[in-house]
């Protein structure tokens, strides 16, 4: 309780048999840390986007949709986090946090990444299916020893049942994308150092949901299925590869107009790109294709990126932050025009 905040609890317990005759049994005991008070984080402002120009079921359909890095327990280690104090590095503290975060905004559509692959099975896909949603959950093609076990983070798409229902799921593993990429080369020594830059175990997951209530009265009288397609990606992070983010986007969208070939069909690509507007994933995402000129396409060391024309892509996706910071009827007031600003200094 409140009241323990701040002291250490001493726990007494001795076990007594019924019936048992004799001496008693010694008591054990075991002090616990410095109780910590439960977080109360800010509440986020949630900024209405400006629709205007989008036609079609995103604009005239309204529903939500969360993404969110957990940061796995695997690589939350006091090491990489010396800033942070280690009771706050507990899995067994910040899952609980977690949970009640993404549970009171309870988004229609969840996309979370570094979703380790025993909590999404112990502890998340259960916890989230008794508040309403159900999952779909890929994980990265390479585990680790975590100590008693074999795990990895993945991504994980929940969606209300309430709301959507799933229609297919596709699985992307960039590494496979890779060793075909390296069997069209020639020279053993460049497949070897192919494989080296691009085997990364990076994933994708999407899925296509159809909605349980279509939100077009015209196209529900006319019996026409209200579907939607969502991506899910955790693109590598390492700074210093720009050219596999890169290249790890370009084969996700390039997966992701087959699909929008086949259907007319609303997407959103959602996820941690590891990319800061400007870049060159970053103008392939918003903008459909990198100019010749962009600094970071000198990078490339195994020719994957050339010719630049090939780095395009014909979906008409639209960054939700650029929308954010554009002019509209839906940002004007204060908190959207200081969010802006954060966004596009300029």
């Amino acid at each position: 309780g409140a009241e323990d905040v701040g002291h250490a609890l001493l726990l007494h317990c001795t076990v007594v048999t019924a019936g048992a005759k004799g001496q008693e049994p010694l008591p054990a005991s075991v002090t616990t840390q410095r109780v910590v008070p439960a977080p109360n984080p800010p509440n986020r402002r949630m900024m209405p986007l400006a629709l205007d120009g989008i036609k079609g079921a995103v604009a005239t359909g309204k529903f939500t949709l969360l993404t969110y890095n957990l940061l796995a327990d695997l690589y939350a280690t006091p090491d990489m986090y010396e800033h942070c104090p280690s009771w706050a590095l507990d899995w067994s503290y910040r899952r609980q946090n977690l949970l009640r975060e993404l549970a009171t905004y309870r988004p229609d559509i969840l996309c979370l990444q570094e979703v380790q692959s025993d909590h999404f099975d112990d502890f998340f896909s259960g916890e989230l299916q008794r508040i309403g949603y159900a999952a779909v959950y890929k994980k990265k093609t390479t585990e680790v020893f975590t100590g008693g076990s074999y795990a990895i983070d993945g991504c994980a798409t929940f969606y209300r049942r309430d709301r959507f229902t799933l229609v297919k799921k596709y699985e992307v593993e960039f590494n496979k994308a890779a060793l075909s990429l390296a069997d069209a080369i020639g020279a053993a020594q460049q497949r070897k150092q192919a494989l080296n830059r691009l085997l990364k175990d990076n994933v994708a997951l999407i899925v296509v949901l159809e909605a349980l209530e279509p939100p077009d009265p015209a196209a529900a009288a006319a019996g026409k299925r209200q579907l939607l397609c969502v991506a899910n990606t955790h693109i590598h992070a390492n700074p210093e590869l720009k050219d596999v983010k890169l290249w790890q986007i370009h084969t996700l969208l390039k997966g992701l107009e087959k699909i929008a070939a086949s259907a007319d069909i609303p997407m959103l690509v959602a996820g941690d790109f590891n990319s800061v507007p400007g870049s060159a994933a970053h103008s392939l995402l918003v903008s459909g294709q990198v100019p010749a000129s962009h600094p970071e396409l000198s990078t490339d060391p195994l020719g994957i990126l050339r010719p630049p024309a090939k780095l395009r892509h014909h979906l008409p996706l639209v960054s939700a932050y650029s929308s954010l910071a554009s002019q509209g009827p839906a940002l004007d007031n204060g908190a959207a025009e200081k969010q802006r600003k954060r966004l596009c200094p300029k």
